[in-house]
């Protein structure tokens, strides 16, 4: 109870420090066209104390967990075991990219949970220090209605205001900035292909996670060893040890996330260092030199393309197809209007867009929400014209385009 009460206080008291901060934000700032950005910007870095590195959730490690030399990572106490009950022990399924392994399970990556329950947790009960009394296919279904729900609720507004690794690239362009360097663009076509890598890369994990998992899923090994019964669990069996998870040794958040709390003193280092399992390791199991290669190259061409990463994120693409493509759009929650008649084809919302989107500037009216718009509302709080753009949830307008 006494952990209970410490983590209801902590709550209270952060939810309250943000409240404060947005309306000392709303209130302080007198440029227009930095309002929503200042508040954006102060969301994302409250969300990574919240979410990024699962500060928020105690208690923290006890010595006697298996994670306990891992550091003060939480990892005793999970939102989505108290809410769905000892069924399903890995966190509350939230569209982010924030790794599952050093931020404590407070919330969990969804693209963490859909390769992880096809493999090896598809018919398996033991795993990570938890055990699991519902099938893959029931967690799968879990998993799906939190993001179909999320996504009709907010879209990619999480991409814009609340996922780390989006914060981290803003990050790299406010540098670029201060050297006064511009950004490149993308032409559309390009852009359009970026978008198309997205599925690529969720066509290919989904492909790898079903060809580990054929013996439990068809009852045939499609590669030879990857039966559980052929190691000494489902998490160690035979060629497929330590690489359960295929989007993850490419993920640049991982490794971020890894360097930053180690930076920090929140994951104990010297304890990762030592698991030197798996292919392409450098530092060990969390940091690999294949991921941190990724991690590397994403900073470069963030740098030099605003949100590069955004682009092609897979799981930016699963929250858009819950919230910007047929039949979702129809019923999606928060979305970017255009009033067509007081538009003028000015263009400031096509050069000011991070991730390049010109449908907002090419569509005559309505919706102009579409799969690769973060909702991050530049182009609302940039737009000179009063009313031309506005931002709306469930059909009520939250904030829209003014000229002072």
């Amino acid at each position: 109870m006494n952990g209970i009460t410490s983590d209801t206080t902590v709550i209270i008291l952060f939810v309250t420090i943000v409240v404060a901060g947005i309306i000392v934000i709303s209130r302080l700032t007198k440029n227009n066209t930095r309002r929503a950005s200042n508040l954006r910007y102060f969301i994302q870095i409250v969300a990574v104390f919240a979410i990024f590195m699962g500060l928020l959730i105690g208690p923290f490690n006890s010595p006697q967990s298996i994670w306990g030399p891992l550091g003060i990572s939480p990892r005793d106490r999970l939102i989505g075991q108290n809410l769905l009950g000892t069924q399903f022990p890995d966190g509350i399924s939230f569209p982010v990219l924030a790794c599952y392994y050093p931020n404590g399970r407070t919330v969990t990556c969804p693209i963490w949970q859909i390769q992880a329950y096809i493999f090896p947790f598809w018919d398996y009960p033991r795993g990570y220090d938890v055990l699991y009394s519902i099938s893959g296919l029931e967690m799968l279904a879990i998993v799906f209605s939190l993001l179909i729900f999320a996504s009709i609720i907010l879209g990619r507004f999480f991409c814009g205001w609340l996922c780390p690794f989006g914060l981290y690239q803003d990050l790299l362009t406010s540098i670029r900035k201060v050297f006064k360097k511009r950004h490149l663009t993308v032409s559309p076509k390009t852009n359009a292909k970026l978008g198309q890598a997205r599925w690529i890369i969720i066509a290919a994990f989904l492909t790898l996670s079903v060809i580990f998992g054929s013996y439990a899923i068809f009852g045939t090994e499609i590669i030879p060893g990857t039966n559980p019964t052929t190691g000494h669990d489902a998490l160690h069996s035979g060629i497929t040890s330590y690489i359960n998870e295929p989007y993850c040794l490419i993920c640049p958040a991982r490794p971020l996330c890894i360097l930053v709390e180690s930076a920090l003193g929140l994951v104990n280092w010297s304890y990762i260092s030592q698991i030197t399992y798996g292919p392409f390791y450098m530092s060990g199991f969390y940091v690999t030199s294949l991921n941190l290669s990724v991690l590397i190259a994403v900073t470069i061409l963030a740098i030099i393309y605003r949100r590069f990463w955004c682009r092609v994120c897979p799981l930016g693409a699963l929250t858009a197809l819950f919230s910007a493509y047929k039949p979702f759009n129809r019923i999606a929650l928060t979305k970017i209007e255009k009033n067509e008649k007081k538009c003028t084809k000015c263009g400031i919302c096509k050069r000011v867009c991070p991730t390049d989107v010109t449908e907002v500037y090419e569509r005559k009216g309505g919706d102009v929400t579409v799969s690769n718009c973060m909702l991050c509302m530049r182009c609302v709080e940039m737009c000179p014209y009063k009313d031309a753009l506005k931002w709306t949830f469930a059909g009520k307008t939250v904030m829209q385009s003014r000229f002072d």
